[in-house]
């Protein structure tokens, strides 16, 4: 087995794994390659019981199945990168959150170095879940990539048998959960600096008595102050969805540039709080 990218994704779906994991597993990062960012990424892949290595072709040494899962922005370029040295017949799964296109180049690139692609969509957070996270499995070898999920304990679904039948429910599924996000980082920001939060989460709560938005507007400021930057490069890829389809792509834009300003701060989750989350992201947004 090998891995390229060594990210939370990879890490948690392993440690989930456990003793499943049928022999030894292999990892190719490009961080591995960056002095200052290898160290971290070897030490977690040595906790997970992962080989960490120096090169695509070093990971996919004797591979028979692979997990890709870098960032969006990075997830043609990967493939280009290790798809020569793949054996013939390996799976090679595309775990990326891409467009169905940016999913059809990469298994182009895939089948012609002679592997078997599959499109797999991570359908919610890695944590606390792990393996058991929800994943969804397209293309003509998705019955084969599910199979050999199911032995390593994953709950995999196969979507369709059309490379992007994954993706596009993903991606379309993205408008709606990183734009709510997009959202509360709008209102709730302006609301805290105006001063009237308190008064806009009441006035939310009365209308939406289901919904606890101090609480999800927190954990929504959370998954944009530590992953905001690969987020929008998935919500770039979810615009490049919704051109496909010959629609406009302003809300998947706009949740974008949100999602990277927030990201680009640098700032930890910290404390599980609306009001002083807001009030560290506006104490550093220019």
């Amino acid at each position: 087995m090998a891995l390229i990218g060594f990210g939370e994704a990879a890490e948690a779906f392993v440690t989930g794994w456990g003793a499943a994991r049928p022999g030894p597993a292999r990892a190719f990062d490009v961080k591995l390659l960056d002095p200052p960012k290898a160290g971290p990424v070897a030490a977690r892949s040595g906790v997970a019981g992962v080989i960490p290595c120096e090169s695509p072709a070093e990971a996919l040494a004797g591979a028979a199945l692979v997990l890709c899962l870098v960032t969006a922005d990075q997830a043609l370029a990967a493939t280009e990168a290790a798809a020569g040295a793949l054996a013939p017949g390996t799976l090679w799964l595309d775990g990326n959150s891409c467009a169905p296109d940016t999913k059809r180049a990469a298994a182009a690139v895939i089948e012609a170095s002679g592997g078997a692609y599959v499109d797999m969509a991570i359908m919610a957070p890695v944590h606390p879940r792990r393996h058991l996270t929800p994943v969804l499995l397209a293309g003509a070898e998705a019955e084969a990539a599910a199979a050999a999920l199911r032995v390593l304990g994953m709950r995999p679904e196969v979507a369709g048998d059309r490379v992007g039948d994954a993706s596009t429910i993903k991606m379309l599924r993205s408008v709606m959960v990183k734009g709510i996000e997009a959202l509360t980082a709008e209102c709730f920001l302006a609301a805290r600096r105006a001063g009237v939060d308190a008064a806009v989460l009441a006035s939310l709560d009365a209308s939406d008595p289901g919904m606890d938005w101090t609480r999800r507007g927190a954990y929504n400021l959370e998954r944009m102050m530590v992953h905001g930057i690969r987020r929008a490069a998935e919500m770039r890829e979810v615009a490049a969805t919704l051109r496909g389809l010959g629609l406009p792509d302003r809300l998947a834009r706009a949740t974008a540039a949100w999602q990277d300003e927030i990201g680009a701060l640098g700032l930890d989750g910290g404390a599980a709080d609306l009001a002083g989350r807001a009030d560290r992201v506006l104490s550093r947004l220019a």
